[in-house]
């Protein structure tokens, strides 16, 4: 069994936002396996689905970013699942918008939900797919701008990556991480 978790904030007015970009992923990978996220359990939004035969939690902590792991602790504790088997998809701005990075496990690279989660579980050894948001303009707040919208011509970019990352989760239970990453790290839409 595995546990896929999408990053974002709750509420309408974070909808859209770069750092909601693990949520609307995973809303893709939701509609691409005929489910929805919509039950409430586990502090988040969960639903379930199947991936090559494999039984697969879709969730979408509803802690806030900073504090994404309670949400991922409680249902990794719920199903037994291993770290090894939690995907979590977030917004990387180190990545041009659309881009893609798998990883097997790795730091936090001071994003806050990710910090909170590897706190929670005691490990970064959890996969990940980073899904760019772009840098960071000069002088502007990271919150701001995390906590911003995309240009309509970007938001298009974002919605092939998005379609592009929730494969990827596919892949990487399908036929493993190594094979996800040859095929979709560095991916630009």
């Amino acid at each position: 069994m595995y546990l896929i978790v999408g990053l974002g904030n709750p509420g309408r007015e974070y909808d859209k936002t770069r750092h909601n970009a693990g949520f609307d992923t995973l809303d893709v990978l939701a509609d691409m396996l005929n489910t929805s996220v919509e039950e409430k359990k586990f502090k988040g939004l969960y639903g379930r689905g199947l991936i090559g035969g494999e039984k697969v939690i879709l969730l979408k902590p509803q802690t806030f970013m900073n504090l994404s792991g309670e949400s991922v602790r409680e249902a990794a504790d719920f199903y037994k699942i291993d770290p090894e088997h939690i995907i979590v998809i977030y917004d990387d701005i180190s990545l041009e918008p659309g881009q893609l990075r798998i990883r097997r496990k790795g730091s936090a690279g001071g994003h806050n939900g990710i910090k909170n989660i590897i706190a929670h579980l005691g490990t970064q050894e959890f996969p990940r797919i980073k899904v760019g948001v772009g840098a960071k303009p000069p002088r502007m707040d990271l919150a701001d701008y995390v906590l911003g919208r995309f240009s309509a011509e970007d938001r298009r970019v974002m919605e092939e990556a998005f379609k592009t990352a929730a494969k990827a989760a596919q892949v990487m239970i399908t036929d493993g991480a190594e094979a996800a990453m040859n095929q979709f790290n560095g991916h630009k839409e």
